[in-house]
């Protein structure tokens, strides 16, 4: 199976046409365009900045967001909204992407964890900035798929594996920057032990069926927390034996 998935990537990445790959980078260009424009009408949620960093735009105009969506989705890869990937699960909104990694302030010398591998759209954006990239998808057909696909396209920094990402990946810790791509009800104990002093968590917090915020945690180099609510969002939830 995995053999037949991997065949099935790099034919799909084979078989996109000159033209097609410059109606994509059009296609990308514009999807950034309207995230700059989201951030701007949400900038008095999102900490009152109306633009994300160089090195941020620079990532969302370089991954292919179309190889990480399902073939009867890649016409609509390009809209600024999530997407199905099946398994009850999306792609985030490019905007919302966008946001959590700005506001985890990824360096190049970083190490960072992903917990919700999803199609490896993030942890893909994430290689673009970091040194390396940890990521952890529970449902184990996703992410064998993203594995396959982040090695297929080439991303050489991202790791991945099959597991409950509320515990996190211990032997990596610790980390400079934790992403969460799931609505939990609190931050995982497990999470701020493995990130550094001087870190950073962005994740959803809330049900799903209540009101979600983003939320930014900062860890402090004595240890304590500092938080801050950014706008409302909603994520699928953040699932395990937890």
């Amino acid at each position: 199976m995995k053999r037949l998935f991997a065949l099935s990537a790099l034919l799909m990445y084979c078989c996109v046409t000159p033209i097609q790959a410059v109606e994509f980078d059009v296609l990308r260009h514009q999807m950034v365009q309207e995230v700059l424009s989201d951030l701007a009408e949400t900038s008095k949620y999102s900490g009152g900045s109306s633009i994300f960093g160089p090195h941020v735009i620079a990532a969302l105009e370089k991954v292919e967001r179309h190889r990480f969506v399902p073939t009867s989705q890649v016409s609509s890869a390009y809209l600024n909204r999530p997407l199905p990937i099946g398994n009850g699960q999306t792609i985030s909104q490019p905007f919302i992407v966008a946001l959590m990694t700005e506001l985890m302030q990824v360096k190049d010398d970083d190490k960072v964890l992903e917990i919700g591998t999803g199609s490896g759209y993030q942890a893909a954006v994430l290689a673009e900035l970091a040194n390396s990239v940890y990521s952890i998808e529970i449902i184990k057909p996703l992410g064998e798929k993203a594995s396959e696909r982040l090695r297929s396209l080439g991303y050489q920094n991202v790791k991945t594996r099959v597991g409950d990402g509320y515990y996190g990946w211990q032997e990596a810790a610790p980390f400079d920057a934790i992403i969460v791509t799931a609505a939990a009800s609190h931050v995982p104990p497990p999470l701020i032990k493995q990130l550094k002093p001087g870190g950073r968590i962005v994740i959803p917090l809330g049900t799903q069926f209540m009101t979600q915020f983003l939320m930014l945690v900062e860890k402090m180099e004595d240890g304590s927390l500092t938080t801050r609510q950014i706008l409302p969002v909603r994520f699928v939830p953040l699932t395990g034996g937890h």
